[in-house]
């Protein structure tokens, strides 16, 4: 196959792009590297079946050749990258997915597009099933990235429905693994770069928020299941193991063996209080669920860092 991936320089894309090129499919990784680094595909660069395109997706994109797939996953992914840039996370959430949904078009190739759990909001319901419509406040900070992975799911079924586009929606959970930035401000990084340098270990609120976690290379199997299956619906991926914030905070500390004390910072505006998928459509109609338990994938996330 003949790849297109957008955003395949950051922390998630450049993990599919090893899938790709090991699997001796042609990738194209294409990024402004807003967020994402060079770093990330250096040990691909080189190989006869790996490109890289320094492109603005949010502006054009240009691609010669046929593509067999187009994902899309140029996006900032975490709070900080996106409240600092929100004009730009909401661009690439419609005039970026607009652009990779009529190359796939012109090209007659498959779509992919990396939504978000974030689409649910601070949700009502938990665990959340795909047919939760969300609690989303759509003028607050978080909104700019909220609303635009909205925005892309409901562009990306128009084409679908108007153009018969051949088309797929990953809903994608707390994912943790190797290349996340050690300053992009999620819990994971965050907590365990505190940890191992002896700092205070910053929890937002009492603690009691839940997360759950899904290592990368479980994420990046299923999201491979889903381009292969013929679901058109969006398709929640990640683990369904759920804990409060405190408790991870607690368990990086007996991870690292750090003498690090847990202090407490003001809740975030409109942060999520809990955040679990129902990965029973996963499971059905993928074949799909993780099995990388927390201590191991902490365990090799601590042991890239060295």
């Amino acid at each position: 196959m003949r790849i297109l991936i957008t955003g395949g320089a950051g922390f998630v894309g450049s993990h599919l792009c090893d899938h790709f090129v090991d699997r001796e499919d042609h990738v194209i990784c294409m990024d402004n590297l807003c967020t994402g680094t060079r770093g990330n595909i250096a040990h691909l660069e080189g190989k006869p079946n790996f490109e890289y395109a320094r492109q603005d997706v949010s502006e054009f994109i240009k691609v010669d050749g046929d593509l067999d797939a187009v994902l899309h996953f140029a996006s900032p992914a975490s709070p900080i990258d996106y409240l600092k840039i929100p004009i730009q996370t909401l661009k690439v959430g419609a005039l970026g997915t607009h652009n990779a949904l009529g190359l796939a078009k012109a090209k007659g190739a498959k779509f992919l597009l990396a939504s978000t759990s974030e689409v649910y909001g601070d949700p009502l319901v938990n665990p959340q099933p795909e047919t939760y419509w969300g609690n989303v406040n759509p003028v607050g900070p978080r909104g700019v990235y909220d609303e635009a992975k909205r925005f892309a799911e409901a562009m990306t079924m128009a084409y679908h429905r108007y153009h018969g586009l051949d088309t797929r929606i990953a809903r994608i959970f707390n994912t943790y693994g190797p290349r996340m930035r050690r300053d992009d401000g999620r819990v994971v990084p965050t907590f365990v770069n505190q940890a191992r340098e002896g700092k205070d270990i910053t929890v937002f609120g009492d603690g009691s928020q839940t997360r759950s976690f899904c290592y990368v290379s479980d994420l990046i199997e299923g999201i491979v299941l889903l381009l292969e299956s013929d679901e058109h619906l969006p398709v929640n991926l990640g683990n369904s193991d759920e804990m409060s914030v405190l408790e991870f905070a607690e368990k990086v500390l007996e991870l690292t063996g750090s003498m690090s004390r847990i202090i407490h910072k003001d809740l975030p505006e409109d942060d999520p209080k809990v955040r679990r998928p129902d990965i029973s459509k996963a499971k059905k109609v993928l074949g799909w669920s993780p099995d990388t338990s927390l201590d191991e994938g902490l365990n090799r996330y601590m042991e890239s860092l060295k």
